[in-house]
């Protein structure tokens, strides 16, 4: 198994419910600034036995990745709504929901 890709994993599996973060963000925190594609295709090469939050990483600007109006986009929305999270025009509003983790929030649930 991929190393990065665990690490990215593990990132993701962080973010609280109702809150969001970026693919960069994500890359930034797991230890690989600058590799925000690979957030995307570690998601997509998930194991299906490991239950991760994949629906809470969005572009930088808080819009869902997939094409707007897709089956894709909409099961991602459908499970941001779920979690009170507000999308509007395939948006989330990032000054509100998006996840901020403090220092010792990451020290303590991150293993890397």
């Amino acid at each position: 198994m991929n190393e990065q890709y665990k690490r990215i994993w593990q990132t993701v599996e962080t973010v609280p419910k109702g809150k969001v973060a970026s693919y960069g963000q994500i890359a930034d925190l797991a230890g690989l600034p600058g590799r925000a594609r690979l957030v995307g295709k570690a998601l997509g090469k998930n194991p299906d036995d490991r239950p991760l939050p994949w629906y809470r990483i969005l572009r930088s600007n808080g819009q869902i990745a997939f094409p707007a109006g897709s089956k894709q986009a909409d099961i991602q929305k459908g499970l941001l709504q779920q979690e009170d999270v507000v999308v509007i025009n395939n948006r989330v509003k990032l000054s509100q929901y998006q996840w901020q983790p403090d220092l010792a929030e990451m020290l303590f649930k991150l293993e890397f």
